[in-house]
């Protein structure tokens, strides 16, 4: 039975503390709308979409004013598109694409997810159509997100695809140099991708999920830091009890309103993921956790041991809050939607290799970075190689969000706005990886792989 003090605690959390459900996304599967034509197939997706989602937002809208519990972003993911296209007779996917943008205009989402392929052991024809499709897709489109999934410890890495992405995400930053590159804003890299992802841009419907499914996201980082503000000086076995209680409380909040969507909209509720999601909002940060542990700055000695701290406890607690949890489930470190990972950025304490360390512990990776706009092709493609070793090896999610800001160099400033937020221009090694990148390839699996 819910206690008084209990339910002032949680208004409080929401109040003044950033607490929210950071998202819903509902899950549709667009298989049946394949087609030769791509007229034809674009059509089909527009009208399943719209005719699916069409209350998604007004259900959301009247939760939150029932519960008084904000829910930030209400989004649509698909099944990926590279699988939908892949019947049709056309060179280029955009058209596809338009259509899930204008579907997500008209159902009134921020974002749709699944503009997306799956290539971690090999291409089919219409995978290499839908990558190459990418830069002019996100060019053309506001909400459309776009992933590629070229790694898995099952499979290993698939370079020649890895290779193809360095490529990709150059050509998206010049279509949207007007915008600083926006374009790679909804473009990630992944190794070990999920099917049930609820957060973009890496979203899509995968191919084990039913006919439609509604998932959330949860969040709450400056609800974790206020908390900790409580045990100062304590052990590390009082703050990660502590994180573990909080997550209880945030995830429980994310399972009721999860259910109640899902009854509301008719369509099977599928998972809470666990993650905190910070914002570019003050006292909303990742970053100032690990600094409230102790650090003087995010990056220093002793961030990555922190971080892997609050992700377990973020685990741990809201595990026991929620029937079916999934998605990425952990801390996400995007530099620029973290107000506190930008100012670490700044101060020079927090570089890309400190980051490549952290996302050994944490959930996906090298998130919303900038780097100059001259860095090469080749030198995308090694980073993303690296993340994808760690996913492959570690047997967990990792993913590179990277935009080489057009005219911009290190200790510019990138600006894309919203949850967005923005990023200093962060530095990338000189050296060549060039030689490395040419080899194609596939890397291939680690002994682990090897469970059956």
């Amino acid at each position: 039975m819910l206690r008084l003090e209990d339910i002032l605690e949680t208004r409080d959390m929401i109040d003044k503390r950033h607490l929210d459900i950071r998202t819903i996304t509902m899950g549709i599967s667009l298989l049946d709308c394949a087609d030769p034509d791509v007229t034809v197939c674009a059509r089909k997706i527009y009208d399943k979409i719209t005719r699916r989602a069409e209350k998604l937002v007004s259900v959301g809208e009247g939760i939150e004013r029932e519960f008084g519990i904000p829910i930030v972003n209400k989004r649509i993911s698909v099944t990926p598109m590279a699988l939908i296209g892949g019947s049709c007779q056309a060179e280029s996917y955009v058209p596809l694409a338009i259509a899930m943008d204008e579907a997500a205009k008209k159902c009134g989402v921020n974002f749709i997810g699944g503009f997306s392929a799956l290539v971690q052991k090999g291409c089919t024809e219409g995978d290499w159509k839908l990558i190459r499709s990418i830069p002019e897709a996100m060019a053309r489109t506001e909400r459309v997100c776009a992933s590629v999934n070229v790694g898995s410890t099952k499979a290993g890495i698939n370079m020649d695809a890895v290779a193809e992405m360095g490529r990709i995400i150059k050509q998206t930053a010049e279509l949207t140099a007007d915008n600083d590159g926006l374009g790679c804003a909804k473009l990630v890299v992944f190794a070990n991708a999920v099917e049930d992802n609820p957060f973009m841009a890496g979203a899509f419907h995968g191919i084990g999920e039913p006919e439609c499914v509604l998932n959330v996201g949860v969040s709450g980082p400056g609800v974790v830091y206020h908390a900790l503000q409580s045990v100062k000086g304590q052990p590390f076995d009082v703050v990660a009890e502590t994180v573990k209680k909080t997550a209880f409380r945030i995830t429980r909040m994310g399972q009721i309103v999860g259910q109640e969507a899902s009854r509301r909209l008719n369509v099977p509720f599928g998972i809470v993921d666990l993650s905190l999601a910070p914002t570019p909002a003050i006292g909303d940060s990742v970053a100032r956790i690990l600094e409230e542990m102790g650090l003087e700055t995010c990056g220093t000695h002793g961030t990555t041991a922190a971080l892997a701290l609050l992700n377990d406890a973020v685990k741990k607690g809201g595990v026991m809050a929620s029937n079916h949890v999934g998605g990425l489930s952990g801390a996400f470190i995007p530099v620029s939607e973290d107000e506190g990972m930008i100012a670490a950025a700044e101060s020079g304490v927090l570089s890309l290799s400190k980051l490549e360390a952290m996302t050994c512990v944490c959930s996906v990776g090298l998130d919303m970075i900038a780097v100059p706009g001259d860095t090469s092709a080749e030198t995308l493609s090694a980073i993303i190689a690296d993340e994808a070793a760690i996913g492959m090896v570690n047997t967990k999610t990792t993913a590179v969000r990277i935009i080489p800001a057009p005219g911009k160099t290190v200790g510019d400033r990138v600006e894309m706005g919203g949850l967005l937020g923005s990023a200093p221009v962060m530095p990338v090694y000189g050296a060549s990886s060039a030689n490395f990148i040419a080899r194609g390839g596939r890397i291939p699996a680690p002994l682990q792989s090897l469970k059956n």
